[in-house]
């Protein structure tokens, strides 16, 4: 191996580590130390030997019975300093809570990450069914009415490399088929906001609008959702307005000019 591709000593515990806190997600909120060694593929020795620095700078922690572990307070602290540190999510917080003010319902703001939306902020709105989804909760882009509306603003070669791909079918009315999404998304886009009807979840309607920076790119959006009954077809051409006003002042805010 040459010195240029030579690990720095140490990085390899450093990169286990790292692998490690990873495994926890919304799938997976704790794990056993078997479970772990067999996902790493390490052997339970080295595997124990991480979960005790991780453990005893608060990264992780036990459960209750003490059986399995996660994620520690540490973890939450420096994951609510990074979020406090990203612009966007600044800029959008107040036109989000008044949005779910005006609507009753839950607004979101959301982030391109690969070929997903991820959730970095949330209001839960008024409403007692409010259809929340939970921060660091990722969707495909074709589910959701955020992901829907950046991709009808993308550039047309930007939006058929993602199109080209085999789209999953996450609901019975989740749109895969190329053509037909093409068209929606052209609909979409001279009309400033996404719908998803029932394309994520049975029963949820989400409407969504994208977020432009200074560059004029769209790689964030706003949304509002809540269930079918109070976001019926009548309520939506009411509803999106408000959505779409408040995309379009917090792109201002992050310095876009059309």
């Amino acid at each position: 191996m040459s010195q240029k591709t030579k690990p720095y000593p140490g990085t390899q515990s450093v990169l286990r580590a790292v692998a490690l806190l990873k495994c926890f997600d919304v799938e997976h909120p704790q794990w056993s130390l078997s479970d772990l060694s067999r996902e790493l593929g390490l052997n339970k020795t080295t595997v124990f030997r991480l979960l005790s620095a991780l453990e005893s700078e608060s990264l992780l922690s036990r459960n209750e019975r003490g059986e399995s572990y996660v994620l520690g307070p540490e973890i939450l602290a420096m994951a609510g300093f990074a979020l406090r540190n990203i612009d966007l999510r600044a800029a959008a917080r107040s036109d989000l809570e008044q949005l779910a003010e005006s609507t009753g319902e839950t607004t979101s703001l959301e982030i391109v990450s690969g070929n997903e939306m991820l959730i970095i902020d949330e209001i839960v709105g008024g409403h007692l069914v409010s259809g929340i989804r939970s921060l660091g909760t990722r969707w495909p882009l074709h589910g959701t009415s955020t992901g829907l509306s950046v991709l009808a603003v993308w550039p047309r070669m930007k939006r058929e490399s993602y199109l080209n791909q085999d789209l999953e079918s996450i609901t019975a009315h989740t749109i895969t088929e190329e053509q037909v999404l093409n068209d929606l998304l052209d609909r979409f886009a001279d009309e400033g906001y996404a719908v998803s009807d029932e394309m994520l979840e049975p029963g949820l309607v989400a409407i969504g609008a994208p977020l432009f920076d200074y560059n004029g790119h769209a790689d964030a959006a706003i949304s509002i959702y809540g269930p079918k009954h109070r976001l019926h077809e009548n309520r939506i051409l009411t509803v999106s307005s408000q959505v779409r006003n408040a995309a379009n002042n917090i792109s201002k805010k992050l310095g876009y000019r059309p």
